[in-house]
């Protein structure tokens, strides 16, 4: 049911950052990333993560909110 609710939220939504999904699912940032390999493996999602947009590594982001997943249409080979 909740890979069900991933896909729907990202089909709809576009690349979102993990903490926006694991928000919508009321789960955590770790159980949502775990449902998220998931799709990843079966070529559904991709992952990309940001670098901070001030070009620094203070630490202040959060590691979810700079970590995106998108829904990908074509099953990837391999």
């Amino acid at each position: 049911m909740m890979l069900a609710s991933i896909k729907r939220y990202l089909q709809h939504r576009g690349p979102v950052c993990l903490s926006d999904i694991a928000l919508h699912l009321g789960a955590t940032p770790d159980a949502t990333r775990g449902m998220l390999e998931t799709w990843i493996r079966k070529g559904r999602v991709r992952r990309q993560l940001i670098n901070p947009a001030c070009g620094s590594s203070c630490g202040k982001c959060r590691p979810d909110s700079m970590e995106f997943y998108e829904w990908s249409e074509e099953k990837s080979d391999g």
